[in-house]
């Protein structure tokens, strides 16, 4: 199945950008094409899931795990709904690939929505070349296709690229400090004396 796949991604790719990006997917396509499902899935867990700079989540790049993340989500599947999409319940509706299913299914707002993440897609696509990984070449075609960002969103990238994504404390003052690695009932009964 990825196989097929991935040869329709390098035929899609060719149609919709430029020679040099439509290539950089074909060279993913190549990459890939031969490895099989569980390393690819491997590769994938080792991008994306344990580092907070790769995510395809991308409310995150903008509210990081704070409470305005749900309303950003909860914002996001209003969007799909009012252009006449429903994308299936299995994930959160900020994740990159539902994202491009809604911008190939619904292409005005589709890419209008895309285009106001380019933010969090630049931290990714630096996150990923940072990582030496081929994913950044999917994802160096998917920014191509949106227009240039302007100066105060270029501004932004930095300073969150310094910084990372928000975070909140509510509701932890006072609470026991926890060791990152170790027991944490003996830290409970240790801050209680």
């Amino acid at each position: 199945m990825f196989h097929g796949l991935a040869r329709r991604l390098g035929e899609l790719a060719a149609g919709r950008l430029d020679t040099a990006h439509a290539d950089a997917v074909r060279r993913f396509v190549r990459q890939t094409r031969d490895v099989e499902p569980p390393e690819l899935q491997a590769r994938y867990v080792a991008t994306f899931d344990r580092s907070r700079r790769r995510t395809l989540y991308m409310t995150y790049y903008t509210d990081g795990d704070t409470r305005s993340r749900g309303a950003s989500l909860a914002a996001l599947k209003a969007r799909y709904r009012s252009a006449g999409w429903a994308p299936e319940e299995t994930e959160l509706p900020d994740f990159l690939p539902v994202m491009l299913e809604f911008a190939a299914r619904c292409p005005a707002p589709g890419w209008e929505l895309l285009a106001e993440h380019r933010a969090g897609l630049e931290l990714l696509r630096r996150g990923l070349h940072d990582h030496g990984s081929s994913y950044a070449l999917l994802v160096d075609a998917v920014r191509a296709t949106l227009p240039a960002p302007g100066r105060a969103e270029r501004r932004a990238v930095r300073s969150a690229a310094r910084t990372g994504p928000p975070a909140e404390t509510v509701g932890l003052d006072g609470a026991p400090e926890v060791p990152a690695f170790g027991d944490p009932i003996a830290a409970a009964e240790g801050a209680r004396r």
